[in-house]
């Protein structure tokens, strides 16, 4: 059987956490900041968890973690 191949811009995009859950970065944050609140700019800092809701998809696209 063939190995399964992970999906190479996923794989720079998330990352897996001990606990199994993936993490990722806000988009958004690199340029055009200046109408942008503070507060805004702020949350764009923070790692966000990805949503139960597109688990599913994005352990199939990184099969390997």
């Amino acid at each position: 059987m063939p190995k399964i191949k992970t999906n190479r811009g996923a794989a720079k995009r998330f990352k897996k956490t001990g606990s199994g859950k993936f993490k990722f970065r806000k988009s958004h944050a690199s340029h055009i900041l200046t109408k942008k609140t503070t507060k805004r700019k702020r949350s764009f800092r923070q790692d966000q968890m990805i949503d139960e809701s597109n688990m599913k998809e994005v352990r199939r696209l990184l099969p390997n973690g």
